[in-house]
């Protein structure tokens, strides 16, 4: 299965004198590590971020003394207490780390114009032609940590690479708290010995299909020829070709840096503590998630003409059902009662609910027809939820909400890509 491959692109720059250089900046333990700093009695704890043991939400984040026990992101809040129940478990404060992803942001600003936020803890930096200002890159990683850590308080690993993508790989063999530069040309003596999962986009579906051809290291990988990974995985065998290579290919690292193609659909769901028959409550959850929505759209500046409802009982039976709107909408009332009218004609009356999700997508510029009367309710709203927008710039986002919503408030999700990032807009 082994062949020949078309030369890479950054060992063709190397050879005309036209390497680039990217840092990825990545936050070490981001969300703990700003807990940290607001309580000092948790450094060197078991820590997990995104709520109680007993609930049934996710971990936001662990400690690296939590890791030890297994504990890591996405895993139930419930398994996490069993692995290690001496963990200490917090609710998180989307807040203070929307604070200082702000404030990281106007650090990595500071180095070089070109900064792309991947996520609220985690950035890319063009760094080409710097020399003259920095020095080489490792003397320039070296500062960018240390003003780092004084502007912030915060530790960071550095990866620097050609290609985004050896940047982002290197950043994380340097954690906790270091910088490791991948010199053009050593891409793949750099990527050979490590796990197929370290490569970006690979999650346990793809690796576990890996296996099942015999790839377990990169460089296994990197020996297959392009036409039999195209034959057995489409586009995304050709993005894993050059990925095992070094270079930007796939998903994130296609387009162009800084390039925002914006994202394909926003939703937003909540999984109940308890699940639930009580319409009241049901219903002001709706409103709730519709505003979160709403937010969003407004963000991007996008108007969606489709609405989904994800409905999922209490047997985990679940369902999705979508309408169009007779006008392009990013307003949280309109997007309430579009997702409104689809919960009524869908819920089985009685029926305990255990998560309910709401979706906006298919884009549009402009909106459809609308009488006068609606037209001027329409422009209403948009001016008071302009206005709500900015308070919840100002003072955070459940500042304002709608009256329908109150009884279906819930703790906000502490997650990568939370609203108001700072460079970057939520996907």
């Amino acid at each position: 299965m082994s062949g020949t491959h078309r030369a890479a692109p950054a060992i063709l720059d190397c050879y005309a004198g036209k390497v680039h250089t990217f840092f990825h900046v990545d936050m070490d333990a981001f969300f703990v590590s700003v807990e940290e700093l607001y309580d000092p009695s948790l450094v060197g704890r078991p820590v997990v971020v995104g709520g109680r043991a007993d609930e049934r939400g996710v971990v936001a984040a662990a400690s690296y003394a939590a890791r030890k026990f297994g504990v890591h992101s996405a895993l139930p809040l419930r398994t996490a207490y069993q692995l290690c129940p001496q963990a200490i478990f917090v609710d998180g404060h989307p807040e203070r780390y929307r604070e200082y992803s702000h404030k990281i942001h106007e650090v990595l600003q500071g180095f070089s114009p070109l900064v792309e936020m991947a996520s609220i803890d985690e950035a890319y930096l063009d760094m080409t032609g710097t020399e003259r200002l920095y020095g080489p890159p490792l003397k320039a990683a070296h500062l960018l940590h240390e003003r780092m850590k004084a502007a912030t308080g915060l530790n960071c690993s550095i990866g620097i690479g050609a290609s985004r993508l050896v940047a982002k790989i290197s950043s994380d063999q340097a954690k906790p708290n270091g910088v490791l530069w991948i010199v053009a040309g050593g891409e793949a003596a750099f990527l050979a010995p490590l796990d197929v999962r370290k490569v970006p986009g690979v999650g346990k579906v793809m690796e576990k299909n890996l296996h099942a051809v015999g790839i377990r290291k990169v460089g296994e990988l990197a020996r297959l020829d392009e036409a039999f990974l195209e034959q057995r995985f489409g586009k995304w065998g050709l993005a894993l070709a050059g990925k095992s290579r070094g270079l930007d290919a796939g998903g994130w690292f296609d387009g162009e840096m800084g390039a925002d193609e914006g994202p394909k659909s926003i939703s937003h769901e909540h999984t109940f503590d308890e699940d639930t028959a009580d319409l009241e409550r049901i219903e002001s959850t709706l409103a709730r998630l519709s505003e979160m929505v709403g937010r969003r759209l407004r963000e991007h500046k996008l108007k969606a003409r489709t609405l989904q409802l994800k409905l999922r009982y209490t047997d985990f039976t679940t369902i999705t059902r979508a309408r169009s709107v007779p006008r392009a909408t990013d307003l949280d009332t309109e997007i309430f009662a579009g997702v409104r009218q689809l919960f009524e004609h869908n819920w089985k009356a009685g029926a305990t609910v255990r998560l309910l999700g709401v979706q906006a997508a298919g884009w549009a510029e402009g909106g459809g027809q609308m009488d006068l009367l609606g037209e001027a309710q329409h422009e209403k709203w948009q001016r008071t939820l302009a206005a709500a927008d900015r308070m919840r710039d100002k003072f955070g986002e459940s500042a304002v909400s709608l009256a329908s919503s109150l009884r279906g408030k819930f703790k906000e999700r502490t997650h990568e890509n939370p609203a108001s990032l700072p460079g970057k807009k939520p996907s």
